[in-house]
């Protein structure tokens, strides 16, 4: 049985996103909140990244949640509007007590750039936000970059859409000829 209190039921979205916290509230928190607040369903009350060991970066991130009743039909339309705001598949709710319901309709691409073995002449006459913009407007997704993330010796950069595969055939040449992204990895992340 999922928790209840007074006000309502707890209920947690992992999403798949790596996205960073001030990013978190701008795409899922933000958004999510005036939705379930105009429809009198409840309110988002908290949320967090979670960190994973380099080279990873952001593992996922959780939005907590207060729902007035856990029906159905409540779950059925937070689950459709949180992948309205572009949930990334793999992403599940958490329902304490009950089973966790899978969710998400977008594909991930982490693009990793390094961060520490290229010429020095490179990192100071090339551009990360030339990359982004770039990458963007290759995939061609609208707003498909979601963020970043920066380690010792990478610098990861977040994109997500519908399809993994098209997204990677869209930047390769790009990838393969721009100076920063020599050395660089593309992985799927969700």
């Amino acid at each position: 049985m999922p928790e209840k209190q007074a006000e309502g039921v707890y209920v947690r979205a992992r999403l798949n996103a790596r996205v960073q916290p001030i990013d978190r509230g701008e795409y899922f928190e933000d958004p999510l909140d005036e939705f379930l607040r105009e429809a009198g369903l409840g309110e988002v009350t908290g949320g967090g990244t979670q960190m994973a060991e380099e080279p990873a970066g952001i593992e996922f991130c959780d939005v907590e949640i207060r729902l007035t009743d856990d029906s159905d039909e409540t779950v059925a339309l937070l689950i459709g509007h949180l992948e309205g705001l572009g949930a990334p598949m793999g992403s599940r709710l958490i329902r304490e007590g009950s089973e966790e319901l899978p969710f998400g309709v977008l594909e991930g691409l982490g693009l990793f750039l390094n961060g520490t073995d290229l010429d020095e002449e490179i990192y100071s006459t090339s551009d990360v936000n030339h990359v982004i913009t770039e990458c963007q407007q290759l995939i061609a997704q609208g707003d498909s970059f979601r963020g970043h993330w920066q380690g010792s010796r990478e610098t990861a950069l977040y994109f997500y859409g519908p399809s993994f595969a098209e997204m990677r055939a869209a930047i390769e040449g790009f990838v393969a000829e721009y100076p920063l992204c020599q050395r660089a990895r593309i992985e799927q992340i969700a």
